[in-house]
């Protein structure tokens, strides 16, 4: 039975069905050396190409977790003078890297976790917003006595995060789904959402500086007891949590 073709992309793990459907559009797909068209389908006896790359189903599916360090970036793209997660992955093949797609990217200077996986359809599920996927921090502001928030003023920071903040830059208003502040400079955020340098941007338009970003939590993926710079292959049962 013929599949339609963004779901032969994904599934193959060259990348999103999202990215796949613009990949079609863009006039960049072939079925048996004809231009594709959104909506067309094909099965194991066509062959597709993405440019002059043949797509091939992925008959392994791999789930990998990470403790992104601070100073990496979340790219497959290599930059001169930079660091990216991927070079932490010592002992996976090349080959199996390349196929990789970083789910829940986070800035160079954040830390936490991360998902990498060459499973198309859940990096669709994860991270597109209507899924609405929650992804928990624990954030430090800066020390400035001046700047530290007060039992008073924390709470007017969280009430005001709950309610939106515009923080410019055409991304308008954001809210936090839940905010608690749980000591002196620190808070716990948990979004839906995933605008660029979001949360630093939050605190910013409250006045704060943010020091420090650590994501801990995926949906119901867990940070878990991975030190900073490890990974590990997840286990049958997150697998299962995560779709």
């Amino acid at each position: 039975m013929k599949t339609i073709l963004q779901k032969i992309i994904a599934e193959s793990g060259y990348c999103s069905r999202r990215e796949a459907e613009k990949l079609i559009r863009s006039g960049r797909v072939t079925i048996n050396g004809v231009l594709a068209e959104p909506g067309m389908r094909a099965d194991d006896k066509d062959e597709v190409r993405v440019g002059s790359e043949k797509i091939g189903l992925q008959k392994k599916k791999i789930y990998i977790k990470l403790y992104k360090p601070k100073g990496y970036t979340c790219t497959n793209r290599k930059f001169k003078g930079e660091k990216n997660v991927f070079e932490l992955l010592d002992g996976v093949e090349t080959r199996l890297i390349a196929s990789l797609h970083i789910v829940g990217r986070l800035d160079k200077d954040s830390r936490g976790l991360v998902l990498l996986t060459n499973d198309g359809e859940l990096t669709q599920r994860l991270t597109h917003p209507k899924f609405e996927h929650e992804k928990r921090y624990l954030v430090r502001i800066g020390t400035d006595a001046e700047r530290m928030p007060t039992d008073h003023g924390s709470k007017q920071t969280v009430d005001a995060m709950k309610k939106g903040i515009d923080i410019g830059d055409g991304d308008g208003v954001v809210r936090a789904k839940t905010i608690r502040h749980l000591s002196g400079n620190q808070f716990e955020i948990i979004l839906t959402e995933g605008k660029k340098r979001q949360i630093r941007r939050m605190f910013a338009a409250r006045g704060y500086k943010v020091i420090d970003i650590k994501r801990t939590a995926i949906g119901k993926l867990e940070l878990g007891s991975l030190k900073e710079g490890e990974w590990k292959f997840l286990e049958e049962d997150e697998v299962k949590k995560i779709k």
